[in-house]
């Protein structure tokens, strides 16, 4: 017990800790619309990013739990970056699960606690460590989509994505189980070293890496493993729905880089296969069965699939040639892609439920028909953020594209400079899809003409949330330095 060194999760424990006063506070709040429990909910994340950002200046890697967790940059950025979405989410949220008896105190503890399970994701240094934050956040999900028990949708949305979620869960176990019987140990420094130092038995090795590889690209909603993603994202309120497309993401990208880079590296040639084959797959399975939707969470959880298999190809190209700048330059790439998206997605979901109202839910494409008649302000907001999504510039989604494709053209490789055509071609096959949105918004007629209502606070976040996507498309290189920094002193160590 000499070596727990508390501070170093520290965030975590005022997570933790916070997560259990906001529970028994909403014990004694009488106000439905709860705004003791709300408020207290972002103090604590607006306190927990501020520490997360403050470990980040500091650029320290600190082990803690008897080496068990490791507090670095990468964790502490994306710890973050994944605070500031749980607060923009329950900004948005708030008015909607108003408007639907959702309002209660289990919507702020699930999100704390899910919040939680990235937390302990993003410092695990350890397959235990993986699973039990894995765990904690999937389970706190689970619950957040059956939270309208009275809604037939939503159950069964829950349902599937509890019994798709066990059988991942069961697949990145079973990797790891085998990790462990062919090293072992349990420890990611641990593993790297027997791996790097050659074992007998390669064979359990690679039969692991296929698994825990199978496992991450459930999580991140990889094709052929992308089942799930479809269903839940449509299913779940959309409150839910946005949750599970912000901070987790962020979660899976950490994990991916937690196990297969920094652990599994000596194994890079068998794994790096299967993320390009992930990610090709992603690319023309999310892209083409997005153009038939007319759903639009639907078409955007197509969207989810496609924009992971463009993070995959970064990743993927890290391991070209044996060059440590290239590498860092390819997972920094994947990194700034990961949090873009998430900026993007939190923006077009909080459209969606600005949209939505009691007794209406805004989901189908024809919902938006001229918004930009009833308020072109958000009109031009949407767009915004469909052209980032569709890599146009001067959008974020555009440089992330862009870095994503120079990592792979600057290996120098026939083979990824082909990858990087193709990653062209199908997202302008997939542009498609986005363009139709806005041509719905500018030019069909509306079919509701009532001005749009909402709190002032869901207004400025929107329109903040536009304005970052703008800006971090026009000004790119503060965020990227940020990843770029965060991947260099992560991997260093």
């Amino acid at each position: 017990m000499n070596n727990m060194n508390w501070l170093a999760v520290y965030p975590e424990i005022i997570l933790l800790a916070m997560a259990c006063v906001v529970a028994l506070a909403d014990l004694y709040v009488k106000d439905p619309a709860r705004r003791p429990t709300y408020w207290l909910t972002q103090l604590t994340l607006v306190a927990v990013a501020c520490a997360h950002f403050s470990a980040f200046s500091e650029g320290q890697t600190l082990y803690a739990m008897q080496g068990m967790v490791v507090s670095d940059p990468m964790g502490h950025l994306l710890g973050f970056f994944a605070s500031i979405a749980t607060i923009v989410v329950l900004v948005y949220a708030r008015p909607y699960a108003a408007s639907r008896e959702m309002l209660k105190g289990e919507l702020f503890t699930l999100s704390l606690f899910s919040l939680l399970g990235v937390f302990v994701m993003l410092s695990a240094n350890n397959f235990l460590v993986i699973y039990l934050g894995l765990e904690l956040m999937s389970l706190s999900l689970y619950a957040l989509v059956a939270l309208r028990r009275d809604h037939a949708v939503s159950t069964e949305a829950a349902m599937k994505y509890f019994v798709l979620g066990a059988l991942a869960s069961g697949f990145l176990l079973y990797g790891l189980s085998m990790m462990y019987g062919a090293t072992g140990s349990l420890s990611i420094p641990r593993v790297f070293e027997v791996i790097s130092t050659g074992v007998p038995n390669k064979s359990v090795l690679v039969f692991g890496v296929v698994f825990v590889t199978a496992g991450l690209a459930f999580k991140l909603g990889a094709a052929p493993f992308h089942m799930w993603v479809p269903d839940v994202y449509q299913g779940s309120p959309t409150a839910v729905t946005l949750l599970i497309g912000a901070a987790p993401k962020l979660a899976a990208f950490a994990i991916t880089v937690r196990l297969l880079v920094e652990g599994m590296i000596g194994l890079a040639v068998d794994w790096q296969q299967m993320l390009i084959v992930l990610s090709v797959m992603s690319l023309l399975v999310g892209n083409l069965a997005a153009i038939a939707q007319s759903n639009l969470k639907r078409m955007l959880a197509y969207s989810t699939i496609a924009q992971m298999g463009f993070m995959l190809l970064g990743l993927a190209s890290g391991v070209v040639n044996n060059n440590t700048l290239s590498a860092a330059n390819a997972y920094s790439s994947a990194m700034f892609y990961a949090v873009t998206y998430v900026l993007t997605t939190l923006g077009s979901f909080g459209m969606i439920l600005l949209l939505s109202r009691a007794g209406h839910e805004a989901e189908e494409i024809k919902d938006l028909a001229g918004l930009a008649k009833r308020s072109p302000w958000f009109a031009a907001v949407m767009a915004i953020f469909m052209f980032s999504l569709a890599g146009v510039p001067p959008t974020a989604g555009f440089y992330a594209k862009l870095s994503v494709l120079q990592a792979l053209v600057s290996t120098n490789v026939p083979f990824y400079l082909g990858l990087a055509i193709a990653a062209v071609v199908v997202s302008l096959i997939g542009a498609f899809y986005y363009l139709r949105v806005v041509k719905v918004m500018f030019f069909d007629e509306p079919t509701d003409r009532a001005p749009l209502a909402a709190p002032a606070d869901v207004r400025l976040v929107l329109s903040l949330n536009g304005a970052a996507v703008l800006v971090f498309g026009l000004l790119p290189g503060g965020l990227m330095a940020w990843c770029a920094t965060a991947i260099v002193k992560t991997l260093a160590t």
